[in-house]
């Protein structure tokens, strides 16, 4: 499917540990604090910050206006109903289920790009989207029943999966002709834009001056999600094939149990363990250099 130089796979390690150490931190930042609120905090300090790094790299703001609707259409699908349900879903999941069921995504980017798009599929890559669908399946295997007794926060956190893999596909596709940190300043300042209004609709009675561990929570997605790997994932997302880009990201919400389980005192079990292997596997069917013959296939 792709080819990843250095740069490239030492990127996607490093927004790999970010994002997947990011379910127990966001899961501090929106106990006792509104969920929507906080995600407005968090983008709302990381724009200064990506407004400071386009001038010192002097990098144009301006985008065409003709090229303004693409920009929406990406940024609500990728950003503004990901950003929105999750974090919703997020307050009434644990950290791991929601990361569990948000990355979900990359099955949903395979299937939107084969039936959408008319993306053909390898017998590596379907091969790649059964071991990552099985290891979600093992990773929820103890959850189903704390799962059925919240179905609205599935629902949402499924939908949000779906819509960033649809988002997923559109960068890919992308006529965009700006540089990626300009698209990454337009789509975050879009989300905010969205999610005030709401959060001013839904929380305004629970608006509250964040503890020390939400300031915590909040600066570590300022600066390191909104800021860093947002940059990381639209560069990854517009210069690699979608199904790559999605299943690369697959280990996440490994870390995300993983790192909640090593926090939280929660038990691990072989299914766990058997999930990482699948998802290991997956991840090498997206990213393994294809030779000319299985190209043909």
């Amino acid at each position: 499917m792709a080819t990843l130089t250095r740069q490239q796979l030492g990127l996607l390690v490093i927004l790999t540990a970010i994002w997947g150490l990011n379910w127990p931190v966001m899961k501090l930042g929106i106990t006792g604090f509104p969920p929507l609120a906080f995600r407005c905090i968090c983008m709302a300090g990381g724009l200064p910050l990506l407004a400071l790094l386009l001038w010192h790299r002097r990098v144009p703001f301006g985008v065409p206006r003709h090229q303004w609707p693409e920009l929406f259409r990406i940024s609500f699908f990728s950003m503004v109903v990901w950003n929105i349900l999750i974090i919703l879903a997020l307050q009434s999941l644990s950290s791991g289920r929601a990361a569990i069921l948000g990355y979900t995504m990359p099955i949903f980017t395979a299937l939107i790009g084969w039936r959408l798009y008319k993306q053909p599929l390898n017998n590596r890559t379907w091969m790649g989207v059964v071991a990552a669908g099985l290891a979600i399946l093992l990773l929820l295997w103890h959850e189903f029943s704390a799962l059925s007794g919240k179905p609205l926060a599935v629902l949402m956190a499924l939908i949000s999966a779906l819509s960033w893999a649809h988002g997923t596909q559109l960068m890919r596709r992308t006529t965009l002709t700006v540089s990626t940190l300009t698209i990454t300043f337009w789509m975050i300042a879009i989300t905010l834009v969205a999610g005030l209004p709401l959060s001013f609709l839904l929380e305004a009675d629970r608006w509250a001056w964040p503890t020390p561990v939400q300031w915590g929570a909040i600066t570590y997605n300022a600066i390191l999600v909104f800021v860093f790997s947002q940059a990381i994932w639209l560069t990854l997302a517009r210069h690699l094939p979608p199904v790559a880009s999605g299943l690369s990201v697959m280990f996440i919400p490994v870390i995300g149990v993983f790192s909640g389980a090593v926090w939280l005192g929660e038990v691990l079990h072989w299914q766990d363990w058997t999930a990482v292997c699948l998802i290991v596997g997956s991840i090498a069917s997206a990213l393994w250099p294809v030779r000319d013959a299985e190209r043909q296939t």
